[in-house]
């Protein structure tokens, strides 16, 4: 049994990791800790189990062996390094940090302690993706051209009385986020086209505040792979009744999925025609599941720190390009 320690119930994904620490049978919530105690102690008096105030009493608590992150992003690198330093292993929600830099030395402590750390990237064990990663290992589009993946939704419209959306108003604090609808929501399409795509070269984002003055609550980047292909991104927090949508054209096919429904049309497949694609593989273990297996059994997960370091890396290259109006280049990152 792995005892676990949720840190915070900032993000609005906490509620959904402890649901899923207390269905997994490898895994025992036994404390809370949060940045705020009012809000940590309704928690852990929800959960069941005591409140701790103070971080370094629970990340040098011997008792616990994993925590679960959702944090502000801004203090990722403190309590996961802290963690990392305590050998606790660390499931944490996306992204891992502001810069590549900082990204970089959190994996670094990571390793140098022999812990199992997992961020959570979950579209990539989801059936849209694996549709999509069919389709270029078989063959299927010939050389791919282009990728477009949007994801948006409505939580920053206010809706009749309200003073606000469903999304909580402290998801518009730089200070603690980073930015807005792109280092959020739209980090599912970023890891989804890196993955698929391959290394980028280069980005041209737009980040689009119009309710807010301080994040973008719609955001659409234009990314250069190294293949050649062509990237388009789109995301928001003002789209109703927006559909996940992930479509990739090649020079033999085209595969475009929408909320988890596939339709292909290759060369190599249904005499040129239109078809619908059913699921043939396994069903892939979500990346809660691919860390309790890491820590027990030593397992390599198939998200990856490439998967982690890449979004981050798109991520630093679009706000950049967006504060001064200008492509991108990669490489002014990783030199």
């Amino acid at each position: 049994m792995i005892n676990v320690a949720l840190l915070s119930r900032w993000h609005v994904h906490a509620d959904d990791y402890a649901r899923e620490a207390e269905a997994n049978e490898q895994l025992n919530i036994v404390q809370v800790w949060d940045e705020d105690p009012e809000r940590g102690e309704l928690w852990a008096d929800e959960l069941g189990v005591p409140f701790e105030k103070d971080l370094d009493a629970v990340l040098s608590n011997t008792d616990i062996d994993a925590v679960i992150v959702t944090t502000p992003t801004s203090m990722h690198k403190e309590v996961i390094v802290g963690a990392a330093k305590h050998k606790k292993h660390i499931f944490t929600e996306k992204v891992l940090a502001f810069t590549i830099e900082d990204s970089k030395e959190i994996l670094n402590t990571v390793e140098k302690n022999d812990v199992k750390m997992m961020v959570s990237l979950p579209r990539l064990t989801e059936s849209d993706y694996l549709y999509a990663n069919q389709a270029i290992e078989k063959g299927w589009l010939g050389e791919l051209t282009m990728i477009r993946c949007r994801l948006a939704h409505n939580g920053g419209v206010v809706a009749g009385d309200a003073e606000q959306g469903w999304l909580p108003e402290r998801f518009y604090d730089k200070e603690k986020t980073g930015g807005g609808s792109l280092i959020d929501l739209g980090a599912h399409p970023i890891y989804l086209t890196n993955r698929l795509a391959g290394p980028v070269q280069a980005v041209y984002a737009r980040l689009q505040p119009q309710t807010s003055m301080d994040v973008d609550d719609s955001a659409a980047v234009i990314v250069e792979y190294n293949s050649g292909a062509i990237g388009i991104i789109e995301t928001g927090f003002l789209s109703h009744g927006s559909p996940f949508q992930l479509e990739l054209y090649g020079t033999e096919g085209t595969i475009m999925l929408k909320d988890g429904d596939a339709s292909l049309n290759s060369i190599h497949v249904n005499n040129n025609q239109w078809v619908k694609l059913e699921e043939n593989w396994e069903v892939t273990p979500t990346p809660m599941e691919q860390w309790v297996s890491a820590i027990n059994s030593n397992t390599l997960p198939v998200i990856t720190t490439e998967d982690v370091l890449n979004l981050t890396l798109v991520n630093q290259a679009a706000a950049l390009s967006n504060s001064e109006r200008k492509r991108v280049e990669i490489r002014e990152f990783t030199k």
